[in-house]
């Protein structure tokens, strides 16, 4: 099975850039660009990593980011993780950033933006791996701060596929959102949005309602509402599921306890992601490896989460097919 899944063309749709920064990665770019920060080795800052929330995660995920000052430290950030994509077989990725994780601190948009679209192309010719990006905004600032996060986006929408929500899921509900994305999306903009991680079922339901999502990140709380299950199979909706993150962050107590495959066995259109894996312990190999440690899975169920993740995902029906046609050609 762990050769199997080493090389299952896979795709990504689900991770946060910011989450993806090593500790490595992290003291590099302290020394760097002269950032002070509160651990004295790359080992206390993975000793610090251990969470018993949401909120807990979010905390330290923040604080690392503020390492994050040029546009080459957001190359390097994106480089390095495009570089993991290759070592797990991931072949397309549909990649999330914060902008107002870094304009709140007084970095340009545009250096953000421009320092991963940079590394997505190298990706593209060096490594083969295509990539898009989405913008998400943070739920736990208000719907002004995220209109002006739209506005500053307008410039490059030839680089930002879509927008998502993401950060604290609790008292930060879709309908905080609604108009922001009426108009992200008369912009042209695909949307997405974090529901049914940390909050109840009616949140997976209000993002598809009032947000117009085309995917809900997380979605295994939908479980709740049994009428919403039936909505998610009978409309295609997909889920973008990250199990290292919700056992991590304590969503499932351990990996037997996950419902992914049930809700796969079920039809829902599962797909499997890593969420923020240098946070969580595992890059997209990781997380289908602690699925299938944990859960007795077939090789063909694994096959179908990678096949529900090309047809979730926002590129072309031509590559799709193309990718479908690798996928394909693997399990044979």
């Amino acid at each position: 099975m762990t050769t199997f899944i080493q090389g299952l063309p896979k795709v990504e749709l689900h991770l946060h850039i910011e989450g993806t920064l090593e500790p490595e990665l992290m003291f590099e770019l302290a020394k760097r660009n002269q950032i002070s920060i509160p651990f004295s080795s790359p080992e206390e800052v993975q000793a610090a990593y251990q969470f018993d929330n949401l909120q807990s995660f979010l905390d330290i995920y923040y604080q690392g980011a503020n390492v994050l000052i040029d546009e080459q430290d957001f190359y390097d950030l994106t480089w390095a993780y495009l570089l993991r994509c290759k070592q797990d077989n991931v072949v397309h990725t549909e990649i999330f950033f914060d902008p107002q994780t870094h304009t709140a601190r007084g970095i340009a948009f545009e250096t953000v933006i421009n320092g991963i679209d940079r590394a997505m192309q190298d990706g593209k010719q060096q490594l083969g791996i295509s990539s898009q990006i989405i913008m998400c905004f943070l739920r736990h600032l208000d719907q002004e701060s995220a209109f002006e996060t739209l506005g500053q986006a307008i410039a490059f929408k030839d680089k930002i596929i879509g927008v998502g929500l993401d950060s604290s899921e609790q008292g930060h509900p879709p309908e905080k959102f609604k108009e922001v994305f009426e108009a992200a999306i008369n912009e042209g903009f695909l949307t997405v949005a974090h529901a049914g991680e940390e909050g109840p079922a009616e949140n997976i339901h209000n993002a598809m309602k009032l947000l117009g999502v085309a995917r809900v990140d997380h979605g295994v709380r939908c479980v709740e509402d049994p009428a919403l299950v039936e909505q998610l199979i009978e409309e295609r909706m997909p889920l973008t599921v990250c199990p290292l993150s919700n056992t991590k962050l304590k969503v499932f107590e351990n990996m037997e306890d996950h419902n992914v495959i049930e809700l796969l066995r079920k039809g829902l259109c599962i797909t499997i992601n890593s969420d923020d894996p240098a946070y969580f312990g595992g890059y997209m190999t990781d997380n289908f490896m602690a699925v299938a440690s944990a859960i007795d899975v077939t090789e063909q169920e694994l096959a179908q989460l990678s096949l529900n993740a090309i047809e979730a995902s926002f590129i072309s029906e031509s590559e799709k097919g193309r990718l479908r046609g690798l996928v394909k050609q693997y399990c044979l």
